[in-house]
């Protein structure tokens, strides 16, 4: 039928190109979910699937409201930035989507123009903010455990134009699950712009306050909000995210690079410190024929441990270890939280351990600050690793959240 129209008016496709604010074809079609009709003349006039109609829709906008789903499929397939398309208030596919809950079709959009995730609505809300408004939590949960898995989880912590982030919507809702998954992931302390925390929110709900809400506020964990904010302050100044364009990730490379090179030299200083190592045992007052001599005076030691004495072997192994330390703790920071760094980090738990056992075998005589000092810097190393450990455990369950099998 359409093919016979066009032979008989060529100009067709232009003439409903120039249709401005009202109900084409396409959306008529799209509204009853003709899908043959649609997306054939869309394939001719691509043009077509992006006017708004009167009420400032387009067909892929009338079709999700009619849960004509295969034409929004189609659509979907011929162009995938028709899910960023912005209709009336600003309002995606993406965004309607997530109103109407619907988890199966947010996994193809998203799967299909991943970067619709960044579209905000004229009330600059995302995505996650009109899941969470509108209830629906199964949609919320998927959203949550795939900025996760995105490693985009930044994106929580935007507030639309009220200043209100998710948490702060979730709170007001009094959605329980919503609050629970979001409370050790968002600053708690953040202020929208009516000067309010999510504390000060619910507190002001008086008798409608929700009990389990109340539980889950009281006993969110100072660590894990430290923790969070840590990772996020790393996160924004090193550039870790999942948009490669960002400029600071540059940063983070060279600092890796640095870190890298500082531990393996300081690996290397130990393994061959300055002066040497003896080359032969001496314990007086045994056999003296082939000990050795320095400043005139023979002094006991063992083969393979450092010739440097007293004060100066104290001041290299200090020295040195912090370092090491500080250098394998920046390896360790840059990779935690991101996907597979476990691998890696486990690698630094075995090279630490290796490091300090070579410490202890070649400088037998340090003095007891000295041992103090590198018990302290060690405690901290294993801090730092058990703290990696931590996120990793997170990040793993948070990424679980919403997975579709």
């Amino acid at each position: 039928m359409l093919h016979f129209l066009l032979e008989q008016d060529p100009h067709l496709l232009e003439c409903l190109d120039r249709i401005t604010a009202a109900d084409s074809p396409v959306h008529i079609a799209a509204r009853k979910g003709n899908t043959t009709f649609v997306l054939e003349i869309v394939s001719l006039k691509p043009s077509l699937a992006r006017k708004l109609n009167q009420h400032g829709l387009s067909p892929i906008h009338l079709a999700l409201q009619e849960g004509q789903t295969q034409t929004v499929i189609g659509l979907m397939r011929i162009d995938s930035e028709l899910i960023r398309l912005r209709g009336k208030d600003g309002i995606t596919p993406l965004h309607y989507v997530a109103e109407m809950g619907d988890v199966v079709l947010l996994s193809k959009f998203l799967r299909s123009c991943p970067s619709s995730i960044h579209d905000l609505t004229v009330h600059c809300q995302t995505a996650v903010h009109i899941a969470v408004k509108k209830k629906k939590l199964a949609a919320f949960e998927f959203l949550f455990g795939w900025l996760h898995r995105r490693n985009m989880e930044e994106i929580l912590n935007w507030k639309d134009d009220e200043g209100n982030t998710v948490l702060h919507i979730a709170v007001q809702e009094n959605e329980p699950r919503a609050v629970q998954l979001l409370i050790n992931n968002v600053d708690i302390d953040v202020r929208n712009l009516d000067d309010k925390t999510v504390v000060n929110i619910f507190d002001s709900q008086g008798q409608s306050q929700n009990s389990k809400i109340k539980q889950i506020l009281s006993s969110a964990s100072s660590f894990s909000r430290l923790l969070n904010s840590l990772v996020r302050i790393r996160d924004t100044y090193l550039g870790v995210s999942a948009e490669n364009e960002n400029p600071a990730s540059d940063v983070r490379d060279i600092i890796l690079v640095v870190a890298v090179l500082i531990a393996t030299a300081t690996y290397q200083a130990v393994l061959s410190p300055p002066g040497g190592f003896w080359g032969d045992n001496y314990d007086p007052p045994g056999n003296t024929t082939n000990a050795s001599v320095i400043d005139g005076q023979q002094k006991p030691h063992r083969a393979g441990t450092i010739i440097m004495d007293g004060w100066e072997s104290s001041y290299f192994a200090l020295l040195n270890s912090a370092a090491f330390c500080a250098s394998v703790s920046t390896i360790i920071i840059l990779m935690m939280g991101l996907p597979f760094a476990l691998l890696l980090v486990g690698s630094t738990v075995f090279i630490s351990f290796s490091y300090f056992f070579s410490l202890h075998t070649i400088f037998p005589a340090l003095d007891g600050i000295t041992v103090f000092l590198l018990s302290l810097l060690g405690a901290i190393l294993f801090s730092v690793h058990v703290l990696e450990f931590e996120v990793h455990r997170r990040q793993r369950e948070r990424r679980r959240v919403g997975i579709l099998y």
